[in-house]
């Protein structure tokens, strides 16, 4: 069993910055690929990025490739995501996601996150 929780989330404006963390529990937190995933009102979860279990690879829906980063620090447990150039359509809840060792864009992930919301102000 995983548990996930996220934090970070906030108001901010166009062009603002917010960095997105994501604490898992457990000892085995490296044997897990971590992705983020968002949900906009009205509309269905959407990927957003994934890393490998070492963190040698990362994946990134287009709409944030070039402006969203994804990290791990096995060590600490957590996974973040770095937001810059923050666009209104970027607004949405954010969770962060688990799958044992293979690391997928689908949402087949095993354990998720309560999220954590972001708005970006235009």
């Amino acid at each position: 069993q995983v548990q996930l929780v996220e934090s970070g989330g906030g108001l901010v404006q166009t062009g603002d910055s917010l960095r997105l963390s994501c604490v898992a529990s457990g000892r085995t937190f490296s044997a897990y690929a971590m992705g983020w995933f968002r949900q906009a009102p009205g509309k269905e979860r959407e990927f957003v990025a994934a890393i490998t279990l070492s963190g040698s690879s990362t994946y990134y829906a287009d709409s944030v490739k070039g402006r969203f980063t994804i990290s791990r620090d096995n060590a600490k447990n957590t996974v973040a995501l770095q937001m810059n150039s923050l666009k209104p359509e970027d607004t949405a809840v954010y969770y962060c996601a688990a799958r044992k060792f293979i690391v997928t864009m689908d949402a087949r992930y095993d354990y998720w996150g309560q999220g954590t919301q972001v708005t970006v102000s235009s």
